[in-house]
């Protein structure tokens, strides 16, 4: 059975990228979000194996989505791997408090993110 996976981030090019990477290359299945709060919507909606996650989008950023899914019982166990740009040093700081699978850097290298999500997520 295919993984599905919920790619959120603001930047279209990006996400769409993500997404046909996934598919073409993972064999996965994706529900694209452009922010966190449609990300929320389609958390409650959809069965996920796994959240790709955009740190900096306006209105709620990643940090909000993550708190949120992390508060939410039926959403606390989702997997969740970050994708971000700007990774300061007091971000990875932050970054190692959280639970979450892993830290993807963007750009990320389209041949290569189906390999880091696969390891990160040990499938």
């Amino acid at each position: 059975m295919s993984k599905r996976i919920l790619v959120i981030d603001d930047e279209e090019s990006l996400r769409d990228l993500a997404c046909t990477c996934l598919e073409d290359l993972g064999g996965w299945e994706t529900i694209p979000a452009q922010s966190g709060h449609e990300g929320l919507l389609q958390v409650q909606e959809q069965i996920l194996d796994a959240i790709l996650l955009d740190v900096s989008m306006p209105d709620m950023d990643g940090f909000q989505f993550y708190e949120q899914i992390k508060a939410n019982p039926k959403t606390q166990t989702i997997p969740i791997i970050l994708l971000t740009a700007k990774v300061l040093p007091d971000d990875y700081k932050r970054f190692a408090q959280l639970d979450i699978e892993g830290i993807i850097n963007k750009p990320f290298n389209p041949v290569l993110i189906c390999e880091q999500i696969a390891q990160m997520l040990a499938w």
